[in-house]
């Protein structure tokens, strides 16, 4: 299967999970946009903790999702970007009409370069068809001296090759699906995040993983099955965190 059916697939696979659980929230809106609100709140106060955000900053969230960064960030100038926008728009209309979204793909945003003083990425790379484009795109239409707002989950390099042997089998014909495989098309680790980076116009501000946390929580948690027992031995959804500054003076 390839990157282009993975990708495909994992939003089928996001869709379907949204609409059954927009069902589920009626009626708990108030509860889940506090949530969303704290959110927000917590990753600009991250953000400002290493670099000021300006009142009229134009910010934009690359998959802005169901429930993104975006509608409680507090931006007069914001806008979020999702292939799935549309849909999302109808099932979760109490906090998605806070802020235009475009129905588009990271990996050709439709926005002309240097649009944005801020984008958010708030751990969506790894289901798309290609997070170095993604990335790529993120560096162009950010103005310079822009800042990156990036997240994503990384994990230990045995799920990155079971990942590849999912593909594998999907590739071949058998039917079997492992959830955690099939909403995703990459399963990143540490080096790999580091390396969307590479040779792109970032400085970076600050950067973190939280690998050893999840180690610890992986061994203190009741075991539900066979894969809570391996990420004991091999981290999983670990968050990598970086805080970066398109460089002003790369071309």
């Amino acid at each position: 299967m390839s990157l282009r059916q993975r990708a495909k697939r994992a939003l089928t696979r996001q869709l379907a999970y949204q609409e059954k659980k927009s069902a589920s929230v009626r009626g708990r809106e108030p509860e889940i946009i506090l949530n969303m609100e704290r959110s927000s709140a917590n990753v600009r106060s991250t953000i400002e903790s290493v670099f000021p955000i300006d009142r009229n900053a134009h910010v934009l969230e690359v998959g802005s999702g169901a429930h993104g960064l975006i509608f409680f960030f507090g931006s007069e100038h914001a806008v979020g970007v999702d292939p799935l926008a549309r849909s999302y728009a109808k099932l979760f209309s109490a906090w998605q009409q806070r802020v235009p979204t475009v129905a588009a793909f990271g990996e050709a945003l439709p926005f002309l370069e240097g649009s944005f003083d801020i984008v958010l990425s708030d751990n969506v790379v790894d289901h798309a068809e290609s997070p170095e484009a993604i990335v790529g795109e993120i560096a162009r239409v950010l103005k310079p001296s822009g800042l990156l707002y990036f997240t994503v989950n990384i994990h230990h390099p045995i799920y990155a090759i079971a990942s590849r042997i999912h593909a594998g089998w999907n590739k071949l014909g058998i039917k079997y699906e492992i959830g955690p495989f099939a909403d995703h098309t990459v399963h990143l680790t540490l080096s790999e995040a580091r390396r969307l980076f590479k040779d792109l116009p970032f400085r970076v501000l600050r950067e973190s993983n939280n690998i050893e946390q999840s180690r610890i929580a992986a061994k203190q948690r009741p075991p539900r099955h066979a894969g809570d027992k391996l990420k004991r031995i091999f981290f999983k959804n670990a968050l990598y965190e970086v805080i970066a500054i398109r460089d002003a003076n790369a071309q």
